[in-house]
């Protein structure tokens, strides 16, 4: 990505960058139409069966921008409209990759795939880091399945789900709990 605040211009126009303050409502905007509400059905990463209520809000985004080790990458298309973010965090032992978004009528086109490659050259490339790390909600087969399919494996750690913090959602079941998916990414270049 050519440094930190460098872009990169990738297959079918996708130029992928690094999310600064100004980019805040947009992240929000695209996290909250791909996971919650109505709107998410129409992707297939909607976790509206599982929870209500939000999966992020302006003021979590602006405290994870702040933070030092922790990035925002967005996905824009040709004609500059961010489709896709995700947010990344620099840990001792590799990347923690997560609130993975694309605008639901832009998934299944290969914008994820995308996003997903240039995170992990970012982490690889600017943080040295040997593998990428995440959470996934456990019953979520068919997302896992696609992680699988892209190299992550599952680990025989899981991590609880934050019942009772609402900045989260709003659990519509009861036995919602983490798997750990990882990858190892392999030398740095």
């Amino acid at each position: 990505m050519g440094g930190e605040a460098g872009a990169r211009a990738g297959r079918a126009g996708l130029l992928v960058r690094v999310a600064g303050p100004s980019d805040t409502a947009v992240l929000v905007e695209i996290i909250e139409s791909a996971y919650r509400g109505d709107a998410s059905r129409a992707g297939w990463t909607t976790e509206a069966d599982l929870l209500d209520g939000q999966r992020t809000d302006p003021a979590m985004i602006a405290e994870s921008l702040a933070q030092p080790d922790l990035r925002f990458l967005v996905a824009a298309d040709a004609a500059g409209e961010v489709v896709a973010c995700c947010q990344l965090e620099r840990r001792p032992a590799g990347a923690y990759f997560g609130m993975f978004a694309v605008r639901p009528r832009r998934q299944g086109g290969g914008v994820g795939d995308r996003l997903l490659a240039a995170a992990e050259e970012f982490a690889r490339r600017e943080w040295s880091a040997p593998r990428m790390e995440m959470l996934v909600i456990s019953l979520r087969a068919e997302l896992i399945a696609w992680y699988e399919r892209r190299g992550y494996r599952r680990t025989e750690r899981h991590e609880p789900f934050p019942y009772g913090d609402e900045r989260f959602g709003r659990p519509r079941r009861e036995d919602l709990v983490f798997v750990v998916l990882e990858k190892n990414l392999g030398p740095v270049v």
